[in-house]
């Protein structure tokens, strides 16, 4: 095992500037030290682990796998010591660098983004949250367990007692199609089903759903014609086509406004989908974490009305 005295840990915020900033020049300039200082830490990080760790490229560096692997481990490592020493200084929103990632799967995430940006303009300036909006987010739970991910809004919950949850909203399904469509004179779901193909999101589970108003409709066996990966494809199919588009109720404003499509009467509205925000317990007791769930939880309940 390594003996950690030997280890100078203060080349590891050298390595995750360099890493993030992919320019030791930027990385000089994010830790308010000088090129050939940073040079010199990532030719000692060289030699510390065993490899190149950023090959040079005409325009910044390229991080290698060594490198990528060892960043995935560290940030976390790195972002949980920066929470624990905020935590001990205590935490004023008005004041604080915190930095977050968090990411909403939710169709309505970027209209959620903009506004948690919005009101840390006004209530926390100098906090700065990163997002991403993908309907299928990359190895979520992994992300949350290492750090890379500091919260989600998500219909989906990780397993594991380790993560901690709260219902920000709670959403339903529902059918909609072109203006003009036949479905939408059927006063029969029955009918519907017979006569009628969908396009639907393409599921992130397999078997069983573990969200009611999924299990629900997997009873139901619409035939799905088509699936594909993001919501706003299928609001575009359904707009320009006769198959039917299955999408969650807090997208129908939307769906009217931006696409014309109208809802289907005769089609039930498939619920729950609890809408979770998620963390992992680790950070239950972070004042400044708890402020971020705060603000995501006020502008996700702001959205929806």
């Amino acid at each position: 095992m390594l003996n950690l005295r030997g280890v100078d840990l203060n080349l590891l915020p050298v390595f995750e500037a360099a890493y993030e900033e992919r320019s030791l020049s930027r990385a000089a300039a994010r830790l308010a030290m000088t090129q050939p200082a940073v040079s010199h830490s990532i030719t000692r990080l060289r030699a510390l682990f065993k490899d190149e760790l950023f090959i040079r490229q005409s325009r910044g560096v390229l991080p290698t796998p060594v490198a990528d692997m060892v960043y995935t481990r560290l940030h976390g490592a790195l972002g949980a010591v920066r929470d624990a020493v905020g935590e001990t200084r205590g935490f004023d929103p008005r004041t604080s660098n915190r930095e977050f990632f968090v990411t909403i799967p939710h169709p309505l995430g970027p209209i959620l983004a903009v506004r948690v940006r919005e009101r840390l303009a006004r209530v926390a300036p100098h906090v700065r949250v990163e997002f991403s909006t993908r309907s299928r987010p990359i190895e979520l739970e992994r992300g949350l367990r290492d750090g890379r991910v500091d919260a989600a809004i998500d219909w989906l919950v990780p397993a594991g007692e380790q993560f901690s949850t709260a219902l920000v909203f709670s959403d339903m399904l529902i059918a909609v199609a072109r203006r003009g469509h036949p479905a939408l004179r059927l006063s029969k779901f029955a009918r519907v089903l017979q006569s009628v193909e969908f396009v639907a999101l393409r599921a992130r589970v397999e078997g069983e759903h573990p969200v009611p108003a999924m299990r629900e409709l997997q009873r139901v066996r619409p035939k799905i014609a088509l699936e594909v990966s993001e919501f706003v494809e299928v609001f575009m199919v359904a707009s320009h086509s006769d198959l039917v588009g299955l999408v969650p109720r807090s997208m129908e404003k939307i769906a009217g406004a931006m696409f014309e499509l109208r809802t289907l009467k005769a089609a039930p509205k498939w619920g729950p989908v609890p809408i979770n925000l998620i963390w992992h317990s680790r950070h239950d007791a972070d004042a400044a974490h708890a402020f971020l769930r705060e603000q995501l939880a006020i502008s996700a309940r702001q959205v929806m009305n």
